[in-house]
Formats: C-alpha cells, structure tokens, sequence
C-alpha cells in the first residue's frame, strides 16, 4: 500500500487534473503530443525495415503503446514507442520464423518485464553511477544525430536550407512565444515552404505507405510448446533487458530534467504490459524513445496527457490525415531531431575545465559508455559496460586503500613484549588479497594483536585471508588475537573461520 508520504513524494507538478483545468497548460500538453506525434511517423517506419516487417506494425506498436504508457506508465510525460534498440534484437525472427513467431517474441518479451518488475529490477538503477548517466545522455544525443545523417546523404541540395530554416525557427520562436512548442512552428513553416514553391525534396511518404484501418487483434499461431518457447525466448529476453534499461534510463534522465521522481518499478511493469498489448494487436514491441521524449520534455510537457495525445495524434495523422502527412518533407523532422540532439548533450561534461577536474576515471567511464554506445547502436549495451568499468575501476581503488599499522610494545602482564596491527579500511575480495603479505611474520614476539575496529569484514575471502595469517603465525609459534570486530563483521568472521577449507 501507498503511504500519504509515497504519494507526495512521486505527485507531479502541474497534476493531470490540474492542467485539464488550465486552458495554458492544457494546450501546451496536447501540441507538445502532436509534435511527438509527427516525430514518430518516420522513426516507426525506420525501425520497422530494421525488425524487417510492414511499416504498418511499426507505427501501430507507437500508437498502442503510447496510449498503453499514458495510463500505466510510472513516468509522465515520457514517450513510448517502437525503438531501434528493440529493432536490432528482434530482426532476425520476422524472417527465420515468420510473423506469427515475431509476435509472439514480443508478447513473451512482455511477459519477461513484468516478471523483471516484480523481481524488483528497477531498484537496481541505484547502482548506475553518474558518470555512465552522463555517458547515457551524450551517446543517446550522438545516436539521435547520426541517425538523421542518411536523411543528408544523397539528397536535392534544397534540403540543406530547409534544415537550417527549421533549425533558425527553433532557436529563434522561443524569444517570441513559448506558448506554441517552437519544433511544431518550425515543422508548419518548413512544410508551407516546400508546399508553396512545389520544391521536390524527400518526404515521409517516401519512407513507406502509411497504413490505412484499424489495427487488429493478432492471436500469435504458434505450437504451445517447449520447442517454440527456446526459439523465441533468447530474443524476448534480449528485448526485455534492452527495452527494460533504455526505458529506465530514459525515466532517470526525465527525473533530473524535471526534478521529479518516477515510479520505477511501476515503469517497469508497465512497459511490459504495453509490449504485451502492442503484440497482441499486431505491433513490434519497443520502449522508451529517448529522442521523442526530449521533444515533450523540451516542448513543456509534464504529464500524462502529452503521451496520450502523442499516441491520439500518431493514429490520426496516420489513419486519417495520412495524404497530407505523407507531403510533409524529411527536412522538416530531421531539424527538429538535430535540435534535440544538440540539446540533450552534456556540453558541459567536455569543456577543458570540466576534464581538468573531473577524476581521469570518471571521464573514462563517459568514454567507454558513449564508444560502446557508438559501436553497436544499442544504448543498453553501453550502459553495461559503463557499469562494469566504474566498478572494476571503483574495486581497484577501493583495494588500495586498506593501511596496515605495526607497533610493538610491552605486554600489560609485563611478560614479554607484543606486535599491534591496526588493520584501517574496507575488507573485501580485492583489498584482502594483498592483506596477508602486511604482516612481519618472522619478526613478531610470540604475541600479536590484529586490531580490525577500523575495518569491516565483507566476504569469504577476507576470512580465509584471517585464517591464513593466523596459520602462518602458527607455524612460528605466535599466537594470534583478532580484536574490534564490529558485530555484523564477527558474526559473519565467526560463521566461517576455520570452514574454508585452506591453510594459507
């Protein structure tokens, strides 16, 4: 159950009901919608050929799930639709297995996340580090552009001013007006343009024939069996996990952008859901769109009604208006997206002055995120190995850290003198590996002290490591006392010690 104090902590600002009751907000929230709506068209259809389906199923995925997202979704105001990411994974089934095995990858791939939810594996993006999130952003902002260099290529040499028409639109507008979202105004004018003066420049009917019904209920015809759930079952994991990260991410960075928190694990759950739902209707399954996203977030959008009315506008721009949208030209879309990319970037995580005192690790973990991002086109894939270099870095750090202090003393008995070690840091796997080679073994009286009250035992190995410097002053006959364990490190110290099995 949710406390008062959960609710308020995850309430947003302006509330559904409230910009419902305000005519300024309300109208920002529905033309922050239809420009999403527009920037979704021609990517639905891209990442369609990717997944190697009709472009139909692209664009009924957008609008199924982000309807889906706008009721469900722990994340105002972010967008959810058909991805590249999603794309690249599920590509080979569609032409290996034929469609009904596609959807019914999507619809396990669905099934996945909301068993990921319930694992609560949303709490784990605590442990993403900020110089990976910076990592994130930079390469979602790179990926973003790149994606609209092929719409450049090979083009009438008329699409280069109409993209700085539009690109002049959008940094100009807001010092007029920032009533009506300045990548719509520049879509209108650069549309009247090439309408105006009949100028024959790529168009998103170009991209492929927009479809023209309803989507249907697509009941997967699969054998219910074993053999069918191997078959599917890699790449609806593949498209859980990628679509499951790029999403939370994604809310994490709308989070900071806002300065709001988001339900995680509600997210989570949600998505699968809505890839459940975009599979039973025929769709190819995705996830968070983090270019369409920075669209509404940038257009004003905080709430829930932006994504509905993205997911309304798609449907009927497609459905209905689909001739006139089919006129509106590539020029157009491609400014509003090199607009967000220049915006989401972390300009500030490049300046010399930044790098100069920024930590030479936490920039290598930036790099390594945005490179791998880069390489294989898939956010997911950086993110994880942003992670695995911050915490093999961190480790390595951590491990140098523990200090070994030697004193020798007379004995409060007066009989003999004895050897204090005060052991200082983190006790674990890679900082006590080096701990048994800190000790004066054959210099030491018969007595030693180890003092461990400034230390914490973490793991076996840190045992086994006591355990071996105790062996080893056995065989010079010295006895060894082990001193200020805190009690969780002697509970866990006394479970294991002596049960490990070596000798040192």
């Amino acid at each position: 159950m949710t406390s008062v104090d959960d609710r308020a902590r995850y309430r947003t600002n302006p509330s559904v009901l409230a910009a419902l009751k305000s005519p300024r907000l309300l109208t920002r929230e529905v033309l922050a919608g239809l420009v999403v709506g527009l920037a979704l068209i021609p990517e639905a259809i891209s990442f369609s050929v990717i997944a190697g389906v009709d472009p139909a199923v692209g664009l009924f995925s957008s609008f199924i799930m982000a309807i889906a997202i706008s009721f469900l979704g722990g994340r105002p105001a972010m967008i959810t639709a058909a991805t590249g990411a999603v794309a690249l994974v599920i590509a080979p089934v569609a032409p290996t297995y034929g469609m009904d095995y596609f959807i019914a990858t999507v619809i396990l791939a669905g099934v996945f996340q909301v068993l990921m939810a319930v694992l609560g594996v949303a709490k784990l993006m605590r442990f993403i580090p900020r110089s990976v999130m910076t990592g994130f952003v930079n390469a979602l902002a790179i990926f973003v552009f790149s994606a609209q260099v092929p719409q450049l290529i090979g083009v009438p040499w008329l699409v280069y001013p109409l993209v700085a028409l539009g690109i002049l639109v959008m940094i100009f507008m807001p010092q007029i007006t920032k009533l009506i979202p300045a990548p719509l105004v520049s879509v209108i004018i650069v549309t009247a343009v090439v309408l105006v003066f009949a100028i024959n420049v790529p168009t998103v009917g170009d991209q492929g024939a927009l479809p023209r019904s309803l989507p249907e209920l697509f009941i997967p015809n699969v054998p219910f069996t074993w053999e069918t759930f191997t078959i599917i079952a890699p790449y609806a994991l593949g498209v859980a996990l990628v679509g499951l990260m790029e999403s939370l991410m994604t809310a994490k960075l709308v989070d900071e952008i806002t300065d709001t928190r988001s339900r995680k694990t509600r997210e989570a759950w949600a998505q699968g859901v809505a890839n459940m739902l975009s599979g039973i209707f025929g769709g190819m399954g995705g996830c968070a769109v983090i270019g369409q996203t920075m669209i509404n977030v940038r257009s004003g959008a905080r709430t829930r009604i932006s994504t509905f009315f993205a997911g309304v506008f798609l449907f009927l721009l497609v459905v209905v208006f689909g001739d006139f949208v089919s006129t509106i030209p590539m020029a157009a879309l491609v400014a509003v997206m090199i607009m967000i990319s220049i915006s989401a970037f972390d300009w500030h995580s490049i300046r010399p002055s930044t790098l100069k005192r920024m930590p030479k690790s936490e920039t290598f973990v930036m790099v390594v995120t945005v490179v791998a991002v880069v390489l294989t086109h898939n956010l997911a894939i950086g993110v994880v190995a942003g992670v695995i270099t911050a915490s093999v870095l961190f480790v390595r750090r951590v491990a140098h850290v523990v200090s070994v202090t030697r004193t020798v003393s007379a004995s409060a008995d007066g009989d003999g003198e004895v050897a204090t070690y005060v052991v200082d840091g983190a006790l674990f796997f890679a900082s006590s590996n080096d701990l048994t080679t800190m000790f004066e073994y054959t210099e030491d009286p018969a007595r030693v002290v180890i003092d461990l009250s400034k230390s914490h035992v973490w793991d076996a190995s840190t045992v086994a490591a006591l355990d071996a410097i105790e062996t080893k002053y056995a065989k010079h006959g010295t006895t060894v006392e082990l001193v200020g364990l805190n009690e969780a490190s002697g509970t866990f110290h006394g479970r294991l010690t002596g049960q490990l099995g070596g000798e040192g």
